[in-house]
């Protein structure tokens, strides 16, 4: 590909990730659905490849290993992703990610409300659907499709160098 249609690629990644990231905080603190842990986790990918395409835009270097770490981060996010998805669907079982932090040394009534009003959602409720399926669902096809482009132009970069 030439320097223009990478640059391209490379700008509409980085403009779906802020849109990611938007979307994630404005449906936990505009529209106030706690996200659970792994809700939280799935975004540091799309943090990472910010980064990585900005240090590549910036140096106007190291595009070519950009396009294999975009690759590895977003073949990482689909594993998270499916594995959050399973827990959801009920075939795989919830680890200590998804620890709810029961602590249960105080038994007052004070501290009971306290603790429920501060304890995270179960990463097995799904609490915000877009057409019947949960963001972790479409997580796992968005960032399956971004490795495999990523990968692919990782692949034929020097044939079209």
């Amino acid at each position: 590909m030439s320097k223009i249609k990478n640059k391209t690629i490379f700008n509409l990644i980085i403009l779906f990730s802020v849109f990611a990231l938007i979307t994630a905080y404005f449906i936990q603190y505009v529209l106030k659905h706690q996200p659970c842990n792994l809700c939280l986790i799935e975004r540091i990918p799309y943090i990472f490849s910010i980064i990585v395409i900005s240090i590549c835009l910036l140096t106007k270097k190291f595009e070519k290993m950009s396009l294999m770490i975009l690759s590895l981060i977003f073949f990482s996010a689909t594993l998270i992703a499916f594995y959050h998805f399973g827990i959801e669907q009920g075939f795989i079982k919830e680890s200590l990610v998804c620890d709810l932090n029961n602590e249960g040394k105080s038994l007052s009534k004070e501290a009971l409300l306290e603790q429920l009003k501060k304890m995270p959602v179960s990463c097995k409720d799904v609490t915000f659907r877009i057409f019947g399926l949960s963001l972790a669902t479409f997580n796992v096809f968005i960032s399956l499709t971004l490795g495999v482009i990523t990968t692919k132009l990782f692949l034929i970069y020097e044939k079209n160098r």
